[in-house]
């Protein structure tokens, strides 16, 4: 298990296939969750069997988070720590707690893995009491659902034989790492994994993180990631001997730019696909053991420290007002499975076209309902083992 760049060949990826969490979606609640609309779940699972079986097509071994997670939960240390988790949310008050807690020990660990996804409503619960029980509507939720978790890139990102389990900055989503990390640090499958990173640190998620080459580590900072998670991961990864070089790059603190990966994606060794927008204008901080300079331009800054002449940007070619629409529906959040060749949402036509005309070979996948949380193929997936060029 080990990932140093994002187009050697993947080996091995992580996903969550959408469940009952989308179905607690209303729109009353869904800004709160951070989803833009209402997804139809059952085509939104469609498309994500979609989504997977192109990757085992081509060779790579699919991990789904609830399987994992139901075989973590059969270990006591696991099931502890994520129920205290899902116990510590100070809404609940000391009574309904303890009736929570109840509820939740009277399940086993399958029913347990599904309940910390989906949700639990006051409805659901089996006994209750006291004032916060009485106070709430039989919809409103004593466990919050985890749609997000549908993005499994933002909560653990690989670098090297090392996991860095991230720190979530929205609180919608803040509990999904004490799954991943109960599944990293418990789990058989993961034995003896070193983790780079824990939740308790400063705000850092997997989409602004991109392996640009071995040794050499983009960071976007802006809505999702700050400087100071930046700077936490660069130290650890220079300490760790993990990078030379991490490029800490400022980037619009907006819904449209939320993640790096959202306006850049590697789609060759030595090419991206780019928001045009952007292309000229991204600039960088460049980070070693010894120094912190720049700012400079970030394709500049990128090829130094990969050691090419220059870093390729596909470009796509459009005109502002179609640029924008397909960045919005994930145009440049691209997954390579391998070198010149990844895998796209098909609505973005002109894009995908302008990949092809330039060589890098586009594995089309349906995604009008899981763009509903603002996240492409990237986004919905954690690689865990690639290939070394």
């Amino acid at each position: 298990m080990s990932v140093d760049t994002e187009v050697g060949r993947l080996v091995t990826v992580l996903l969550h296939r959408p469940g009952a969490e989308l179905a607690r979606l209303t729109p009353r609640n869904n800004d709160s969750l951070l989803f833009d609309g209402i997804p139809w779940v059952g085509r939104a699972q469609e498309e994500h069997d979609t989504f997977a079986a192109a990757l085992r097509s081509h060779g790579v071994e699919v991990l789904y988070v609830a399987s994992l997670l139901a075989e973590t939960l059969t270990i006591e240390a696991a099931r502890a720590e994520v129920t205290a988790a899902a116990l510590a949310d100070v809404r609940l008050g000391d009574t309904l707690r303890d009736h929570v807690a109840e509820h939740l020990a009277a399940l086993t660990p399958a029913e347990l893995a599904t309940t910390l996804v989906a949700g639990l409503s006051r409805a659901e619960l089996r006994h209750g009491g006291g004032l916060v029980h009485a106070l709430m509507a039989p919809g409103d939720f004593v466990i919050d659902p985890l749609p997000n978790l549908l993005f499994t890139r933002d909560s653990s990102v690989w670098i090297g034989p090392r996991v860095a389990v991230t720190s979530l900055a929205m609180h919608a989503r803040r509990r999904e790492t004490t799954l991943t990390h109960a599944i990293y640090r418990h789990h058989p499958g993961f034995s003896g994994t070193a983790l780079l990173y824990d939740p308790s640190l400063e705000h850092l998620e997997g989409g602004d993180v991109l392996l640009l080459a071995p040794g050499v580590i983009a960071v976007g900072v802006g809505e999702r990631t700050r400087p100071s998670g930046a700077e936490r991961l660069a130290l650890r990864c220079f300490a760790a001997g993990l990078a030379h070089t991490v490029l800490v790059v400022p980037i619009a603190q907006e819904r449209a730019t939320m993640h790096l990966d959202t306006v850049c994606t590697m789609v060759d060794v030595d090419a991206v696909v780019m928001y045009p927008n952007l292309a000229s204008s991204l600039m960088a901080w460049t980070l070693t053991a010894e120094s912190c300079t720049g700012p400079a331009p970030f394709l500049t800054a990128a090829a130094a420290a990969m050691g090419i002449d220059t870093l390729r940007v596909i470009d796509t070619g459009l005109d502002p007002v179609t640029a924008e629409r397909e960045q919005w529906d994930d145009g440049n959040n691209t997954l390579a499975i391998a070198p010149r060749l990844c895998v796209a949402y098909e609505r973005n036509v002109h894009t995908n076209a302008q990949l092809e005309r330039n060589g890098i070979e586009v594995i089309r996948i349906p995604g009008s309902e899981l763009g509903s949380g603002r996240g492409g193929p990237r986004c919905m997936s954690a690689p865990i083992a690639r290939a070394v060029n």
